[in-house]
């Protein structure tokens, strides 16, 4: 017998190596939870989209609603070409998206011949607008869900993975549903914001007065809004004419024109859109204040409206004397007052000049010594019966030491608008630039707005009840926005402020005192 050699023996005794199997390692749980959440909410968009859009007639018009996600929410009413309506109505990961498509002819020619049917009018498009909203719910359950569901599947190819994707979307558009109605606030048609064109904005907006003292009106709001798009929309397709109510006063509040020739155009035009009785001018109309410009301000006795105006620190006293050598001019200063259409106003000029750009040493101080003379004169002017509405001064420093001397006092210089109430109740509101920034603009990398504001007073009280910040898009841009502001004692649900007590001479006087003031 031959035997093997030992060698191969050995081999043959060895144990076979352990066979191995290579492992696919398992995606970390937090990564599959985000990715069934990208499911979820890419079905959910792309079901809304395709099949979450809802056909309303709301009162004359035709309408289409549809949800969008949204990180902030709110209301938007689309009017093409005119611009946007949009309201802060809730907060929640969804917005409402109203777009208004077009005018039945039926229905506007049933309103034509019957006005009386525009007394019912509000109810008819709170119903519609009730019914539309319960057939949007309806609709973009089954759209999100199976939006979900179907991307789900394709992803997964698993249903029971679909489900589940379908049943989280479903879980989230409830728990946005909830989110909104917890936080729906009816009363944001009383601060609308406009986007679009500038022209359509006092009629879409519409007049402080009736906002104002009407705060139980969410219907009559809503109906109003459908009945300005339906003159929008007519048959003639033009513009309705802005009417003012006659108890407001109107007052067009502009500031650092510098030198922007354009400024003209558009402050005529807004005084021509909401009537306005009386524009103000908060200074720095320039900007070097030379002789040589002065012909840049003849613009503003045809401008249709009384013209109030401080010198700011690119005016010079040439500027000023210029100027009060102009019809329909009123310069203020040295806490001169005036009543023009209705509103006294008192003001004083900047105490510096600096067309440089330069900062003098000393010139906060001289700020607030300046505001110090103002307010010393407002004092004089309630002690002797005649108490002043508006305080205008240029920089917001200056304007901030007249508080508790007057309701408000208009300023400008910072070039951007901004709003406050001070320690002792005057609210200080400040301008954007109405030229933006002149020729500055084009320095920086974006173009800076063009911004200014419509105050809307009382006639009786001469206490201001809103107003309209508005801005227009820089050189070369053409997007204007207008939003709506109430002062928070004219808010839904606020105690009204004290009326100012008459005088003996029918003058009014304001109300607030300034603790631990003279």
């Amino acid at each position: 017998m031959v035997r093997a050699p030992s060698a191969v023996r050995n081999l043959r005794r060895r144990p076979a190596p352990p066979t191995t199997t290579t492992l696919v390692p398992r995606p970390r749980p937090w990564k599959r939870v985000l990715g069934l959440v990208a499911v979820v909410l890419l079905g959910a968009w792309l079901g809304l989209l395709v099949v979450g859009d809802v056909r309303v007639p709301v009162g004359p018009m035709d309408t289409t609603m549809t949800l969008r996600p949204s990180l902030t929410g709110g209301t938007k009413i689309n009017v093409s070409p005119l611009g946007a309506l949009e309201l802060d109505s809730h907060h929640a990961p969804v917005r409402l998206d109203v777009n208004v498509d077009q005018l039945d002819p039926a229905r506007s020619q049933a309103l034509v011949d019957h006005p009386e049917r525009l007394s019912g009018l509000q109810d008819e498009v709170t119903q519609d607008i009730s019914r539309g909203t319960a057939d949007l719910a309806v609709r973009s359950v089954v759209a999100v869900v199976t939006g979900a569901t179907a991307l789900g599947l394709i992803v997964y190819r698993r249903p029971r993975r679909a489900l589940a994707a379908g049943g989280l979307a479903l879980t989230l558009l409830a728990a946005s549903g909830g989110t909104a109605y917890a936080t729906w606030n009816p009363d944001s048609v009383l601060e609308p914001k406009f986007s679009g064109l500038l022209s359509s904005a006092p009629s879409l907006v519409g007049n402080a007065r009736s906002i104002v003292t009407e705060f139980d009106v969410y219907q009559k709001e809503l109906a109003r809004l459908v009945t300005n798009v339906t003159k929008l929309y007519d048959a003639t397709s033009t513009l309705p004419a802005y009417q003012p109510d006659p108890t407001t006063i109107r007052v067009l509040h502009v500031s650092d024109i510098h030198l922007n020739p354009a400024s003209w155009t558009i402050i005529a035009s807004l005084v021509e859109q909401y009537r306005v009785d009386v524009i103000v001018d908060s200074g720095d109309t320039m900007d070097h204040g030379t002789a040589a410009e002065n012909g840049f301000l003849d613009p503003v006795e045809n401008l249709g409206a009384p013209y109030v105006w401080v010198r700011g620190n690119h005016d010079s006293l040439v500027t000023q004397r210029y100027l009060e050598g102009l019809e329909n001019v009123h310069v203020l200063d040295d806490g001169r007052a005036e009543t023009i259409a209705g509103l006294r106003f008192a003001g004083i000029g900047d105490p510096q000049f600096t067309p440089d750009r330069s900062r003098k040493t000393g010139a906060e101080q001289s700020q607030e010594l300046a505001g110090a003379r103002l307010a010393s004169a407002l004092r004089d002017q309630k002690a002797a019966g005649t108490p002043v509405d508006v305080a205008v001064a240029h920089e917001p420093s200056a304007a901030r030491e007249v508080d508790g001397t007057v309701p408000l006092v208009l300023a400008g210089h910072i070039h951007r608008q901004k709003t406050e109430v001070m320690q002792y109740g005057t609210r200080l509101r400040t301008e954007g630039s109405t030229g933006g920034s002149g020729l500055r603009a084009v320095e920086g990398e974006h173009p800076d707005p063009i911004e200014t504001s419509i105050l809307y007073f009382d006639r009786h009280t001469r206490r201001l009840q809103a107003w309209d910040a508005i801005k227009l898009g820089g050189l070369g841009l053409t997007t204007a926005e207008v939003s709506r502001h109430l002062p928070e004692e004219n808010q839904p649900g606020a105690t009204p402020s004290p009326t100012p007590s008459p005088s003996a001479d029918g003058q009014h006087l304001f109300g607030l005192a300034a603790p631990g003031r003279p």
